[in-house]
């Protein structure tokens, strides 16, 4: 590659973060008062999922940092109310939580994409696309049932913990998060396609 086509390259990766950037904020702030009990549903992982697969694992797993950050903002200022129970209970662990699920969330599904889209491109990226809401959900479930058993039990209100996870916690958010990426997918994969035509030019 000469060197007019890297500075190229590299201006317009950097456009494409910026933009992937601004869109990670957007979607986030939207996500914070869509709730289904306290916990709020993340419509944020598109982006993080596009990044990735365009990018690599650097960029994913940053793009999924900034959701991080995002999340943290508004736990901390007491915006996201369920949230803000868990920092009450343990602050600097619920920023951790935060920052390290999206960070995780980004770069697992940037690898899963980079393992398949060789062979398998649109694969590639339906995997990616569906192991992002699993390994968010996952970290956050796993930390809850370690760390905060407690507020688990406060939110669940005397019903079934486990039961209540399936219903409440992560079922419905969790499904609804899957079923989001699922839909937009395809765009993700137009987008890549769009992206390579460019590249080869």
């Amino acid at each position: 590659m000469n060197r007019i086509a890297k500075r190229h390259e590299q201006t317009r990766n950097m456009v494409l973060v910026a933009i992937l950037s601004a869109l990670v904020v957007v979607f986030q702030v939207v996500s914070t008062f869509i709730k289904i009990g306290p916990v709020s549903i993340t419509l944020t992982l598109i982006p993080v999922v596009l990044g990735g697969c365009l990018l690599g694992k650097k960029w994913g797993a940053i793009l999924g940092f900034l959701f991080g950050v995002v999340v943290s903002f508004f736990v901390l200022n007491c915006t996201d109310v369920g949230g803000y129970m868990l920092v009450q209970a343990n602050p600097v662990l619920t920023v951790l939580l935060c920052l390290g699920k999206g960070t995780a969330a980004g770069f697992v599904a940037a690898l899963i994409y980079q393992l398949l889209s060789k062979k398998f491109p649109t694969v590639g990226v339906f995997f990616a696309a569906m192991v992002a809401p699993v390994v968010n959900t996952g970290l956050f479930v796993i930390a809850m049932l370690l760390f905060y058993s407690d507020t688990l039990a406060a939110w669940a209100g005397g019903s079934n913990v486990a039961m209540y996870i399936l219903t409440g916690l992560a079922g419905w958010n969790f499904l609804v998060e899957f079923a989001v990426s699922a839909v937009l997918a395809p765009t993700v994969v137009s987008v890549l396609r769009v992206t390579a035509k460019k590249k080869n030019k």
